[in-house]
């Protein structure tokens, strides 16, 4: 059934620079981003009814629901697709079955959308795992699908961190033009500070009592590559006989909200499994052990801070874990403009067919 706040109508007019689709919507990371440079959202498809109606009270208009009974002739012209596909069918947390998975295959539901709509750029999001996928053979079946409709395909691994946010958050990008190949080079990048100036000043957080978990012994703690100071566990059973001096906290750690995190360096990845929200960080201003809050989490996300929450706790995690860090994307839209991939008259250097120059602008 066609929602009603959508006006199908192809003589639907647009106030924006360019127009988009917000395709796997969520709550609408992609379409924060895109709207800032100056776009128009003129449809949006997302299945789950709690961020669809999260969506709705942001944007005042409802979702379209299941992308594949979407009648695509109903779809308005637009010159960014954008979709960040389900990732659970490729992420570790999924189990990574990919295209076995059902949700895997509506990478297909969208490739029948780009063959009937030809929008001049396509913006695809997913996680970290999808690049090596099944030897990598799922990443060149996507590529392969996109170049095949006629576009110039790039993918790039890009992390949150670099783009203004303490979150250690990669994701994959793969960007399609029909005219021009996007440069991820050209992407403006600016170091995060660390996550303790992100941090809001209430006195309502929820904190752990001390015989509720245990800090590692500062001859162990060091920060690690990726920017995270791993400095403590909660105080779960384990197995820890044979466990050598130092690494007892090690059988610990593999499930993350068992871990604390110190404000010092950055925070691991929400992810979209945790309901609860246990993601505990040690402050290190009062030496106590609390969880991030609900606000913090949507903050390291890049979400306006008037941005409307789900009025279930479960979901407002459950949502943000979901959800794209909106800087990375914004620096994307910004890059899509500025190297005129959505305008027609401007000559690119490179062509469809240069297989040779395409391939330096594969990461």
């Amino acid at each position: 059934m066609i929602q009603k706040n959508f006006d199908f109508s192809p003589q639907k007019k647009t106030k924006g620079k360019f127009k988009f689709i917000d395709l796997f919507a969520g709550i609408g990371g992609f379409r924060i981003a895109l709207e800032k440079f100056g776009g128009e959202c003129v449809f949006s498809s997302e299945i789950d009814k709690n961020a669809k109606r999260n969506y709705e009270i942001n944007f005042n208009e409802e979702p379209f629901g299941d992308i594949k009974k979407i009648d695509i002739n109903k779809i308005p012209s637009h010159d960014i697709l954008c979709a960040g596909f389900p990732c659970q069918p490729f992420s570790l947390a999924g189990y990574r079955k990919g295209f076995s998975d059902t949700r895997g295959t509506l990478f297909f539901d969208i490739c029948r959308i780009i063959q009937k709509k030809k929008p001049k750029v396509v913006v695809l999001e997913n996680v970290k795992h999808f690049i090596n996928h099944d030897k990598k053979r799922t990443l060149k079946k996507v590529i392969q699908s996109l170049e095949n409709l006629g576009y110039n395909v790039v993918y790039k691994l890009l992390n949150a961190i670099d783009f203004g946010l303490p979150q250690n958050r990669e994701r994959i990008f793969i960007i399609a033009s029909k005219k021009g190949v996007f440069d991820f080079n050209l992407l403006k990048k600016n170091k995060s500070r660390k996550l303790e100036y992100f941090l809001e000043n209430k006195d309502n957080y929820e904190y752990l009592k001390s015989s509720e978990f245990t800090m590692i012994d500062k001859k162990y703690v060091k920060e690690q590559d990726s920017g995270l100071i791993f400095v403590g566990y909660r105080n779960k059973n384990g197995f820890t006989k044979g466990i050598r001096e130092g690494t007892k906290h090690l059988n610990r750690v593999h499930r993350q909200p068992n871990r604390i995190y110190s404000t010092k360096g950055y925070h691991p990845t929400l992810p979209s499994q945790e309901s609860a929200g246990r993601f505990f960080i040690y402050d290190e201003s009062i030496k106590k052990v609390r969880k991030l809050s609900v606000d913090e989490c949507y903050k390291i996300m890049g979400f306006p801070r008037n941005f409307k929450k789900s009025e279930k706790p479960g979901e407002r995690y459950k949502q943000i874990g979901n959800s794209v860090a909106v800087n990375v994307v914004e620096q994307i839209a910004k890059q899509i403009l500025e190297q005129k991939l959505l305008d027609d008259n401007y000559i690119h250097k490179y062509d469809v067919l240069d297989k040779m120059i395409f391939q330096d602008h594969v990461a």
